[in-house]
């Protein structure tokens, strides 16, 4: 009976991840790649930190770097721009995040960061200055939670928002605890009036193209 029902809890949380990854996405998703003959594309992975103490990442945000990293396009000029500020540490989420991508997992591409942003909708606003350059954007966390900082981009920068393309932090099978915990804040917050305050602004851009 508990086996059972640890079971159909991981394979509802996959759901709920999967249809996250999905939504609020831009016009950019659904276009074909540029030939060879075009220029570089520009791509902006946009990573949102989670509440850290201590001096090291915690297990959330190990999992949010890795998924940005591997959320780089290869064949693009890309730049890793990693949001949050001390929260819960003398030291903010974004230098914490940058140490680890460095350190533990070897990358050394372009980064900039967001070091003063306390919440989702300030991470989105810190960020916006950093990626206008950018033709193609992912926004990186446990999917739920980056479907909401993509409704946010939309409400906020319709402009930059139609650029946006699916991260790859959904992956089948991988971090089933984080997946059910998540698909349970978001269900509980769309359900509430939390989700809405915490991704409307007062004048919400358009939708997105269904994908």
């Amino acid at each position: 009976m508990i086996l059972s029902s640890l079971v159909l809890s991981w394979l509802w949380a996959e759901s709920v991840d999967a249809r996250a990854s999905r939504r609020w996405l831009g016009r950019a998703a659904s276009m074909p790649c540029t030939d060879a003959s075009s220029s570089t594309l520009r791509h902006a992975v946009v990573v949102l930190g989670y509440g850290n103490t201590g001096e090291s990442a915690n297990l959330v945000n190990r999992f949010r770097v890795r998924a940005g990293i591997r959320s780089l396009d290869p064949a693009a000029d890309n730049l890793l721009v990693l949001c949050g500020g001390p929260v819960h540490s003398s030291t903010s989420e974004a230098v914490i995040m940058q140490r680890y991508a460095r350190e533990r997992l070897g990358y050394a591409g372009p980064t900039v960061l967001d070091t003063t942003s306390r919440s989702t909708r300030e991470n989105i606003a810190h960020a916006i200055p950093l990626i206008e350059h950018a033709d193609t954007i992912a926004i990186v966390s446990n999917a739920p939670h980056a479907e909401m900082g993509r409704e946010i981009l939309w409400h906020e920068r319709p402009d930059l928002a139609a650029g946006l393309v699916r991260g790859a932090e959904h992956r089948l099978g991988e971090a089933p605890v984080l997946k059910i915990l998540g698909a349970l804040r978001a269900t509980y917050a769309k359900r509430t009036a939390l989700w809405r305050r915490s991704s409307r602004s007062i004048t919400p851009g358009p939708r997105p193209p269904r994908p």
